[in-house]
């Protein structure tokens, strides 16, 4: 593979007449030369979209079957019919997804599968490569395209109108090939974090249920885990910003744990003007936000020395005799929005408050087999973080190739 480079300014000829820009990309495999050539996706390509059928939610329940169906990003369901039994290009007609890309716009399916009205149906015509053609379509920044008002919108006047600037046949499919490579590394890997997740939260069900037990140091068992209440290892903390010598407000993300409160809100200001009475929590601090613990946005503070959090936040540490990691998975494994449906009163709530979740029970082993346990489950974690940067680094590798391969 060699690099082409280009100029942006036009030469002028004998004649007087300009040259324009040769139309080739920077990354180029060397047995090809000669310009790319620019066409509207609708001359390249049969659109099939006439075909399509959408399949109520509740029909579907009754129709469960080994065949997918697909919308806009993907798979939605399996149905026990199918209406599409070919090689095809899907993307997406509308929806969220085509501003904010969260997942691929357009991707390749084949065999039989049924496709509802959500997502255009697109067979090459002969000389243009399926897979060439998904890569090309996948890179393209659709907001140019976009017709919805209400929501994202791409119809198919629009689409047929599409340029995709292509190379002949052959060079096409080398260019597939390669980029199918990386998106086979990309699987694998993906492949080997899932499995890797998986183990963990077996072990982790085995662990915590006490079918499966570690030995100390010379081989004996631990002592039996006793019933323990909660609040017999935190320790509640309040203290206010009352100086304001702490300015960095945080919130809790249940994905991402504690973040700046401007990338929970996309740099939109939400905090109060007067930050006195925010409460200040250090590297460590555990805490949550009551309203929200029923979707798991409890978190300790690891990427950052202090900030401070909203005063409706409970925030806690632990005592000597609960390990920090062994209690993180504790509540990872048990999760408490699920402990918060009913409290110990008996009552349904939609909020957990500090004494509610000190009163919670649970069985604990002693602090050493606690720091075995957390070791362990610590270096699974460290396996799952290796392979999960191995993903991103061939995904961004992937995005600089598709930068560079194509026009």
């Amino acid at each position: 593979m060699s690099t082409t480079t280009t100029h942006n300014d036009n030469k002028t000829s004998l004649r007087g007449t300009k040259q324009t820009q040769p139309l080739v990309p920077v990354l180029r495999f060397k047995e090809f030369d000669g310009d790319w050539n620019e066409k509207k996706l609708g001359d390249i390509s049969n659109f099939l979209d006439g075909r399509r059928k959408p399949i109520k939610s509740s029909d579907r329940t009754k129709m469960k079957g080994e065949y997918p169906y697909y919308g806009a990003s993907g798979i939605i369901d399996y149905v026990n019919k199918y209406i599409f039994d070919e090689e095809l290009i899907l993307l997406g007609e509308d929806g969220e997804n085509i501003v904010s890309r969260n997942s691929p716009l357009a991707f390749r399916v084949s065999g039989k599968c049924w496709i509802n009205n959500h997502a255009h149906v697109i067979v090459p015509k002969e000389g243009s490569d399926i897979d060439f053609m998904a890569h090309n379509l996948e890179r393209i920044n659709y907001l140019i395209y976009n017709t919805g008002t209400a929501q994202p919108k791409l119809n198919q006047e629009v689409c047929r109108k599409i340029p995709l600037i292509t190379p002949t046949l052959p060079e096409q499919q080398k260019i597939a090939s390669f980029l199918s490579a990386v998106d086979e590394k990309i699987q694998q890997l993906t492949a080997k974090k899932n499995l890797l997740e998986q183990y963990k939260k077996g072990v982790m069900q085995k662990l915590f249920s006490g079918k499966i037990r570690f030995k100390d140091e010379n081989g004996n068992d631990f002592p039996d885990w006793e019933e323990k209440r909660l609040g017999e290892y935190l320790i509640h903390k309040s203290t206010k910003n009352k100086d304001l010598q702490v300015p960095l407000v945080l919130s809790v993300s249940n994905k991402k744990g504690f973040i700046s409160q401007n990338e929970q809100f996309d740099g939109y200001e939400v905090a109060s003007k007067d930050l006195s009475n925010y409460k200040i929590v250090y590297r460590d601090d555990i805490a949550y936000n009551p309203s929200r613990i029923n979707v798991g946005s409890i978190a300790r503070l690891i990427n950052f020395k202090q900030g401070i959090v909203s005063p409706m936040y409970v925030v806690f540490s632990l005592k000597n005799g609960l390990d920090i990691i062994f209690f993180e998975n504790l509540y990872s494994i048990h999760r408490f929005k699920h402990l918060i449906k009913v409290g110990c009163s008996g009552s349904v709530r939609d909020s957990l408050n500090f004494d509610d979740l000190c009163d919670f029970t649970f069985n604990i082993p002693s602090i050493k087999e606690q720091q075995k346990i957390a070791t362990y489950l610590s270096s699974l974690d460290t396996k799952i973080e290796t392979v999960n940067k191995r993903i991103t680094q061939t995904q961004t590798f992937k995005k600089g190739l598709l930068q560079q391969m194509f026009i």
